[in-house]
């Protein structure tokens, strides 16, 4: 599984939205948006898990750059999260 970061997202997306914009790439695992704590309202950024490496090169090849709702996505391969203090 490769997991992908798509920053740059419309702030009106949800979970299911993303996966639809991902799904013509290959299988995915999971998708994603991260959402402020106190207000509930997405940050305009999230991840989708994608099944295999080539899924996910595909889903950056055909997305990144790509306009959407007026906003242009960035999208690329996951960081591993680093600890925070």
């Amino acid at each position: 599984m490769k997991k992908l970061f798509i920053g740059g997202l419309p702030y009106s997306f949800t979970d299911e939205a993303l996966g639809a914009l991902f799904a013509d790439c290959g299988n995915i695992e999971s998708a994603v948006i991260i959402k402020d704590r106190l207000t509930g309202r997405s940050k305009g950024f999230g991840f989708v898990e994608m099944s295999s490496e080539a899924e996910a090169e595909k889903a950056i090849s055909m997305l990144n750059g790509q306009e959407v709702e007026g906003r242009s996505l960035n999208v690329s391969m996951a960081r591993p999260m680093t600890e925070r203090r």
